[in-house]
């Protein structure tokens, strides 16, 4: 397990508390759950094991997921902002997140209730969800989801001229 990292409640400033020593057998179980990732995600998650860092999780994350996309959606993976969506953009189906979902746990070391994963939808929500679970924090308030059927009902504008599928609203605001 590594080092949990916590936040001074008077300045914000990250504090590690320790954790069991990363051992080499440690490492050699991290190269062998992260065989088919790339060298860069292992290295991060090897420095997230050693130092409980949460800087670290993002490459790891995107590492992962990378490992379950189809190659020729991977550069879109690179050069992604936290808005990609995992089913849509990415073509991630359940049986994918879930074989997602178990080696996560398996690399941090964290365990991941099945109901909290029904509201992540970008690789921003994963982003998120797994820096809050890490740190011991509350997960925020899951972006809403509302089909185009629900959309219709409340919009002024009627189809053929309302051109929106779906819409999310979170606390940072709408998208359609």
């Amino acid at each position: 397990m590594p080092e949990a990292v916590q936040f001074n409640p008077g300045n914000h400033k990250p504090f590690v508390i320790p954790g069991k020593p990363f051992a080499p057998e440690d490492e050699a179980a991290l190269r062998e759950a992260l065989k088919r990732c790339s060298p860069s995600t292992f290295e991060a998650a090897v420095q997230f094991s050693k130092t409980g860092n949460p800087e670290h999780l993002p490459a790891v994350i995107i590492g992962v997921i990378e490992r379950f996309v189809e190659p020729d959606l991977r550069m879109k993976l690179k050069d992604a902002d936290d808005d990609l969506r995992l089913i849509v953009d990415l073509g991630i189906d359940s049986l994918t997140m879930m074989e997602i979902v178990i080696l996560v746990e398996d690399v941090l070391q964290m365990s991941i209730n099945n109901d909290e994963l029904r509201n992540l939808r970008t690789v921003g929500d994963v982003k998120t969800f797994v820096d809050c679970k890490v740190r011991g924090l509350s997960l925020p308030k899951p972006t809403k989801f509302l089909p185009i059927e629900q959309i219709a009902a409340i919009m002024p504008i009627q189809p053929p001229f309302l051109f929106l599928n779906e819409a999310s609203v979170s606390s940072n605001g709408a998208n359609g």
